[in-house]
């Protein structure tokens, strides 16, 4: 893997040694200095007007709030071609999901007219429905998750990816039973998207580089919301002034959960064969491979307009994607938690953990915690007035759960993986029990030191 990744190209091989060496120096220098821009841009926190928080945060809060009518007129840009591309492409009659989905998507841009328009119901314009839903939600998802992609391109675009994940490969199968190769799977998943993590997971399934077992724990652990979708959690929550604690506590909950759910049913019944050659070679020490395929990685990465225009793109086909279904399935999950009593009894069955775990209002945060199952905003949606230690509690499950029926659980039905709609509930309810333990354990830890609070 290090060794094909690593090869150099035609056009290095025959380069001079002169060239060779400015070609090696530059490439150097866009790893750092690119690198250097997504880990700040992403992770160190900027006081502007008395608000500090990451600097694309900031951007996209100007464009909700001093801008509000350019960012509503981009949302309604995004929402007419979230709901137009399953048409024109066809794939709207691809399968029952593909159809349930652009259905949603179609009621959502509707809503959202309406909400603009004035003339939804009495009910659905109340503070907590539509109201909060286009205001706090969908504008803030439509602004920050292509301008999250745009800067996820200096993260993911000029070798740290690589590196990190050949730096990662002697840990990944004692812990989380899949191959060395699948670090870099593991990595795109978490600081990109679901989509693409399982764009990646089912390609290299269907090559039987992954076994079944190897593939539905990638898919079902590490293939969670992007870091930008994370920021719409952590803004909701009001967690932004502990950006960097709960973006890394997450991340570390949500590998753990990911090791445990590895080694129990129903992902450990499945079928583990597999017969691929030896991925894992290494040549020199570690560092050095990783620093070499970085270095390859950066060298190939000649044109940044183009990266950034495809990191952007695809960020717009996300928003477009998502922010309509948000809207439809959050009102569904609203309307339902408030109106009836399915998130209740769905509840209950979480109410022994949130107990055990000492949050203040379990019942309550038992029954948020459980929406997350319709669409993983909902319990930053319930719980946004909640206690400091239930808030943090319920940003993590957001994240960590992975699987939620508005968008994850239809793209995975969508792949050649082998997942049933039963196992996978059966897999989220593991994992947000794991991960309200586990949270919930840390969240006190955190509060004791004042790291929170």
């Amino acid at each position: 893997m290090i060794e094909q990744n690593t090869t150099l190209n035609l056009k290095d091989a025959a380069a001079t040694p002169t060239e060779a060496l400015l070609s090696k120096s530059i490439a150097l220098l866009q790893l750092i200095v690119f690198s250097a821009i997504g880990l700040v841009m992403f992770f160190v926190p900027f006081t502007i007007g008395e608000k500090s928080t990451i600097l694309f945060d900031h951007g996209a809060t100007y464009l909700v709030n001093q801008q509000h009518t350019l960012s509503v007129t981009l949302l309604f840009l995004l929402m007419i071609f979230g709901v137009s591309k399953p048409f024109i492409d066809g794939s709207w009659r691809k399968n029952i999901t593909y159809m349930i989905m652009t259905a949603f998507k179609i009621i959502g841009l509707i809503l959202a007219v309406m909400y603009v328009a004035d003339v939804a119901p009495a009910f659905m314009m109340e503070a907590d429905m539509l109201p909060f839903l286009f205001e706090k939600l969908a504008l803030p998802v439509g602004m920050i998750v292509p301008l999250g992609a745009l800067i996820l391109a200096f993260l993911v675009g000029f070798g740290l990816l690589e590196m990190v994940g050949v730096l990662m490969q002697p840990i990944m199968k004692p812990i989380w039973k899949t191959p060395g190769s699948s670090a870099i799977d593991a990595v795109a998943s978490f600081v990109g998207s679901y989509s693409i993590g399982l764009l990646i997971t089912n390609r290299v399934y269907l090559q039987k580089q992954y076994s079944a077992r190897e593939a539905i724990i990638i898919a079902t652990g590490f293939s969670t919301v992007s870091a930008a979708f994370m920021v719409i959690v952590a803004k909701t929550l009001g967690l932004m002034e502990f950006w960097n604690l709960f973006f890394w506590s997450t991340l570390v909950i949500t590998f753990i959960v990911t090791a445990i759910t590895a080694r129990i049913p129903p992902i450990s019944l499945v079928d583990d064969s597999v017969e691929r050659p030896a991925l894992d070679h290494k040549r020199g020490t570690r560092l050095a491979a990783a620093f070499d395929l970085g270095l390859s990685t950066s060298r190939r990465a000649t044109d940044l307009k183009q990266i950034l225009w495809s990191n952007f793109r695809d960020g717009l086909t996300m928003a477009a994607a998502i922010v309509p279904s948000i809207i439809a399935v959050g009102l569904t999950g609203l309307i339902l938690a408030k109106y009836t009593p399915v998130f209740d009894a769905l509840g209950l069955l979480l109410y022994p953990f949130t107990w055990l775990s000492g949050l203040p209002e379990p019942l309550v945060a038992a029954k948020g915690m459980s929406a997350g199952l319709a669409e993983m905003f909902l319990p930053a949606l319930l719980l946004s007035e909640a206690d400091i230690l239930t808030r943090y509690v319920a940003g993590v499950i957001s994240i960590s759960s992975v699987l939620f029926f508005s968008a994850m659980i239809p793209c995975v039905l969508a792949t050649e993986i082998p997942l049933s709609v039963g196992k996978m509930v059966i897999i989220w309810f593991e994992r947000v029990v794991l991960s309200i333990l586990l949270a919930a354990a840390f969240g006190h830890l955190a509060m004791y030191f004042n790291w929170i609070g």
